[in-house]
């Protein structure tokens, strides 16, 4: 079995599009493993349902997730992703609004612990440093643990009793029997200044994880947004992956 890892799609039509065609091409997956964050600054959320759902999959809810359908107070975010997430609210379908009120916060899937932000905050907590990898390794019980949110490709390893950083690069990485947490990384909107689409695939039979960065038309999006009114700011890091 092979599951796409996505995290952080946002809305993002095109960059979603580019990273299917890129797995196809890459040996295909069995499954999407999808981490949250499916709506949000982007211009096309009920696009994005639409297509994640012609495929097998699991998602868990993301904080924009919950934003758009009313279970988080945009007075959390920052003003820009505020507006976005109310332009986004308006939006969505039905359909899309029901999809999203159905995701869980957390989940098991073959071996591995699935959170938006961590395991111990799912919906919040950004897990970019040592000390906060340290802390939420006491709080799921799976080998492994992935999350998204960050929008940075990243894996922290449980050595003996101590967490150490592992730089993700677009290579194999082989399962220890040490316990990781792993993020794939932003399909919609990179934060690690590289603008590419961020995404991995998991091999359940090598038990390798394998990361991939994906070029996509960046303009395409941008030009989607300014047509839908979505503040300047948010079209204008897409170029920058910030």
């Amino acid at each position: 079995m092979r599951f796409a890892i996505l995290a952080d799609i946002h809305s993002n039509l095109v960059a979603f599009e580019a990273v299917l065609s890129h797995a196809e091409s890459r040996g295909g997956f069995d499954k999407i493993w999808c981490l949250g964050d499916m709506v949000g600054y982007g211009p096309e959320p009920n696009g994005c349902i639409k297509r994640l759902c012609e495929f097998e999959h699991v998602c868990i809810a993301g904080n924009h997730d919950w934003a758009a359908i009313g279970n988080m107070d945009t007075a959390e975010f920052n003003p820009v992703a505020a507006t976005a997430a109310q332009w986004t609210a308006q939006e969505l379908t039905e359909e899309g609004k029901d999809y999203l009120l159905g995701l869980p916060l957390t989940l098991q899937e073959n071996g591995f612990t699935l959170a938006h932000g961590s395991p111990r905050e799912p919906i919040w907590e950004y897990l970019l440093s040592i000390q906060a990898a340290q802390e939420n390794f006491a709080y799921f019980e799976t080998a492994h643990c992935l999350v998204g949110h960050s929008h940075v490709p990243l894996i922290f390893e449980l050595s003996g009793d101590e967490a150490v950083y592992i730089e993700f690069g677009e290579s194999e990485l082989k399962l220890s029997e040490n316990r990781m947490i792993v993020n794939p990384g932003s399909v919609g909107q990179p934060r690690d200044g590289d603008p590419r689409a961020s995404y991995a695939i998991y091999n359940a039979e090598t038990h390798t994880v394998e990361h991939y960065r994906v070029e996509y038309d960046i303009a395409a999006t941008q030009k989607k947004m300014e047509d839908c009114g979505l503040p300047t700011p948010l079209i204008r890091r897409l170029s920058l992956g910030q």
